[in-house]
């Protein structure tokens, strides 16, 4: 089977097709919408975002099957970072590639220079590729030698004891690390984080010079997870380690959303479920998940397929960078069979790929809630379902996690978290939702 090698365009033809025609002929104008502490969140396909490629001439079908090979890879990715192993075999042989779907601006340096950075939720450092860099992408880099506050930390600094497989190379903290298929060697380095208008001086962050593999963003990583390293550690006095997004639909015209960053202005009323602590993998966010009702009806779903265990990662996180929700088989396979049961028996039900609950004739669908401790989370249809204009395909957007990945997790992912306020409160311990229209 053949290897996966542009991660960033396997989405297009099918978000084209979720969008207003007449949104693709409409230039507008991409003002820069940070401030104070809250940033524009891009989808990588927005009419503002560089790496939006040339329209691609995958089918509807082609394209829905790649964005699931990618999902799988994701699902991999996290399946790795739960054992503990920096890679882990895919069955199809296909590289292990993740590529998160949503960006921010950052600027780094003095004078800034400014970045196009993934926001990802399951990694903690930040890291961006620096100029001379040997197998980095060449969208953009930054020019370290131009910044006036820039430094490399010292092999004897204490966060170099906090990165992966550090080394010495003339006194100098230097690291390397996988990052779905690519490998990756970095200084340690400080320098001015800028986000939005807030200046944070002295963050440590790695210093791409040489990178292998298709996974790297092309302009770098802003980590939002809980480890030591992340955006929330080293800005607790400032953020005090909570912040929010809302994520855009794919059907928005600028595919723009917004990350809210500390405790001020977050919305005060919404419901909360605890975080639960994995310490074999601090940085992924748990939760409890308990059941789900589909329409009016509570699944029968074995307690098991939603036990939290930290010996073996088992549980349900929420990740920004999945795109469509996985369940573990016991559990999706119920939750399935009840969404097909309540569209209609006698409909005929059609596969494609990975989606195996798929109708050619108009459905209507039922809502589906997600009952956590503490909150329950209503996704109306909108968020449940993917459409074909071209062939009047309508699937479910959810899938049972790979079987032949032995994954345990069950991810809640943004295609069902769009068009809500999720907000992370760390000091607190806890995790709410909202819903709120993002664009």
């Amino acid at each position: 089977m053949e290897t996966l090698q542009l991660p960033l365009s396997i989405l297009l033809s099918f978000l084209l097709l979720l969008l207003p025609t007449s949104s693709i002929a409409q230039n507008p104008k991409c003002s820069v919408q940070d401030q104070g502490s809250t940033l524009e969140v891009l989808h990588i396909y927005s009419p503002c975002s560089p790496f939006r490629p040339p329209t691609p001439s995958l089918s509807w079908e082609e394209s829905v099957l790649q964005m699931q090979q990618e999902d799988q890879a994701r699902l991999q990715f996290l399946s790795s970072l739960v054992a503990g192993k920096s890679v882990v075999p895919v069955a199809s042989g296909r590289q292990i590639i993740q590529s998160p779907t949503y960006i921010l601006r950052a600027k780094i340096g003095t004078p800034p220079q400014t970045m196009l950075m993934a926001m990802d939720t399951s990694n903690d450092a930040a890291w961006v590729p620096c100029s001379g860099c040997v197998g980095c992408p060449s969208s953009a880099a930054f020019a370290s030698a131009k910044s006036t506050t820039y430094k490399n930390l010292p092999c004897k600094s204490p966060q170099c004891s906090q990165v992966s497989k550090p080394t010495c190379g003339g006194g100098a903290c230097l690291f390397n690390m996988t990052y779905g298929s690519s490998s990756i060697a970095a200084n340690l380095s400080q320098d001015t984080l800028t986000l939005a208008s807030d200046p944070i001086p002295n963050y440590t962050f790695g210093c791409i010079q040489k990178a292998s593999g298709s996974s790297v963003p092309p302009q770098g990583l802003l980590g939002l997870g809980r480890g030591p390293l992340s955006l929330l550690s080293q800005t607790q006095n400032l953020y005090k380690s909570t912040f929010s997004y809302c994520l855009p639909s794919f059907k928005s015209l600028n595919f723009s959303g917004s990350l809210r960053l500390g405790p001020v202005g977050q919305p005060q009323r919404i419901k909360f479920t605890p975080l639960l602590k994995n310490p074999r993998r601090s940085s992924l966010y748990y939760v409890n998940l308990i059941a789900i009702r589909v329409g009016r009806r509570t699944v029968d779903i074995p307690p098991s397929a939603f036990a939290f265990n930290p010996t073996t990662g088992s549980g349900t996180i929420f990740d920004s960078g999945t795109v469509f929700t996985r369940l573990v088989q016991p559990a999706y396979i119920a939750v399935r069979n009840e969404f097909r049961r309540r569209v209609g028996p006698k409909l005929t039900v059609t596969s494609l790929g990975g989606f195996d609950t798929c109708y050619s004739a108009p459905i209507v669908a039922p809502a589906m809630t997600f009952m956590f401790s503490g909150m329950n989370v209503t996704f109306p249809p909108e968020n449940l379902l993917i459409h074909s204009t071209a062939s009047s395909i309508t699937c479910l957007a959810m899938a049972a996690s790979p079987g032949d990945l032995n994954s345990v997790l069950n991810v809640i992912a943004n295609m069902q978290q769009q068009n809500h306020r999720v907000l992370y409160d760390v000091p607190n311990s806890r995790l709410g939702v909202a819903r709120e229209l993002c664009t």
